[in-house]
């Protein structure tokens, strides 16, 4: 079965998700954003969410993690639980 491992930041509105990816895209480091700005718990782990395999997570997060190119940020994606940006880090 196939594995992925991602990272991400999650934030309530669409703006401060666009906000924090630009800032990434000029070269900010995404894992001191995640633990300065995630709501999630993962925080701590500067995103990490460790390995998973599909329909462990809510489908528009698998869909990106298992679908969209490795190493890159996209986002914002929209869940139940608010804006991601999502970086996976790699996929088997």
């Amino acid at each position: 079965m196939a594995k992925a491992c991602a990272r991400h930041i999650l934030v309530k509105t669409r703006e401060e998700a666009e906000k924090l990816k630009a800032r990434i895209d000029k070269g900010e480091d995404f894992g001191k954003l995640a633990k300065q700005y995630s709501i999630c718990p993962s925080k701590r782990r500067s995103g990490d969410l460790g390995e998973f395999g599909p329909g462990q997570m809510v489908k528009a997060f698998d869909d990106v993690v298992f679908k969209k190119p490795v190493l890159e940020v996209h986002g914002p994606v929209k869940t139940r639980f608010g804006f991601h940006l999502i970086q996976t880090i790699y996929r088997n």
